[in-house]
């Protein structure tokens, strides 16, 4: 299983993300952490093309919404690439998305076959954790039933076993909610990863390497 997962994108880390996924090369983009904002959705979407195309990839949008009630289908189209990149929204919100589609399931076993490597960030990042309780202080969970017709779900995929909290001191969350999530799970003993935008986390089969600063615990 290889996984590379980041509060913003590819954090001060593009290189270990070469390592990892291997030279540049075709990449399905997974914008559906922000199908709730339809009137920004494309925009968002268009801003990780760019700076992947920029660095020599070949992205190309994969939407899950074409894929609801197709696992099959999906974990086929998922097995062409050799890097899913899922960028950051609502955590709820993409988590019903993989849900609907299978692709929870499709790239729990793509990746336990090691046929590809997955870069998320943010809630990309926060997806793959085991519990997604404490989230709802940064994302809404309430704007799933309306974009997704199915009721938030508040358990992770669970291919990392510490829970992520994004844009600690980042400039992405200048209310500071992140910081405050952090805050509160150090204070329950919750382990997880509060990454700045800097920051990113690198599984390479059982190996796990934090490449993250002193806000991490």
């Amino acid at each position: 299983m290889r996984l590379f997962l980041s509060s913003y994108r590819f954090g001060a880390h593009y290189d270990r993300l070469v390592a990892l996924a291997g030279a540049p090369s075709r990449v399905a983009v997974i914008g559906n952490a922000c199908d709730a904002w339809p009137a920004m959705r494309a925009s968002a979407v268009t801003s990780d093309l760019v700076p992947l195309r920029a660095l020599g990839y070949t992205p190309e949008e994969l939407d899950l919404r074409d894929y609801v009630g197709r696992t099959a289908d999906l974990e086929r189209r998922l097995a062409e690439y050799p890097l899913v990149w899922v960028r950051g929204g609502n955590t709820f919100v993409l988590r019903a998305q993989f849900a609907r589609s299978g692709a929870d399931l499709a790239l729990a076993r793509l990746l336990a076959d090691d046929a590809l490597a997955y870069a998320g960030y943010s809630a990309g990042a926060c997806v793959l954790t085991p519990d997604l309780h404490g989230l709802d202080a940064v994302d809404d969970p309430a704007e799933v039933e309306p974009t997704c017709g199915i009721e938030p779900r508040w358990d992770g995929i669970g291919l990392v076993q510490r829970r992520i909290v994004p844009h600690i001191d980042s400039a992405t969350d200048p209310a500071g909610a992140g910081n405050r999530l952090a805050a509160r799970y150090r204070a329950e003993g919750v382990e997880h990863w509060a990454l700045t935008d800097d920051d990113a986390i690198v599984v390479d089969g059982t190996h796990i390497e934090e490449l993250i600063g002193p806000a991490a615990r």
